[in-house]
């Protein structure tokens, strides 16, 4: 049996509004938001008391999403600074494909974006098979 499809990503986050402008700024759609609790809730996150807002962006071309939550309960727990290494396990990452890079992080800047690793070698070496 084949994968049909990725169905999302979920990210925590802290702004939910934020979030949302972020993504649709970058050009992504809001497909809708909800509150999501209950047992189901709990059993699927392993969490007792769960009560979430979570919202679902789209790329345009309707392929990919992204599902962002804010936990209401139970408390958030900080995973440790913000700026962890990426060997971290838990760390997560989300990364598009632009136009143009430039006229994207201006965009962005103000939803707090900045461009990192400028006048580097783009992505990391990777070596082995895909």
């Amino acid at each position: 049996m084949a994968i049909q499809r990725m169905d999302n990503v979920g990210i925590v986050v802290e702004d939910m509004n934020a979030a949302i402008a972020f993504f649709v700024e970058l050009g992504m759609e809001l497909q809708g938001r909800a509150e999501v609790e209950g047992l189901i809730a709990d059993q699927c996150t392993g969490l007792d008391g769960v009560r979430c807002d979570i919202a679902m962006v789209r790329t345009p071309d309707g392929h990919s999403r992204l599902e962002l939550a804010k936990y209401r309960s139970p408390v958030v727990i900080s995973a440790g600074p913000r700026n962890r290494p990426h060997n971290i396990p838990g760390t997560h990452r989300v990364m598009f494909a632009v136009d143009d890079i430039e006229d994207t992080v201006a965009r962005l800047r103000p939803h707090g974006a900045e461009l990192c690793c400028r006048g580097r070698r783009p992505g990391p070496r990777r070596r082995g098979k895909w």
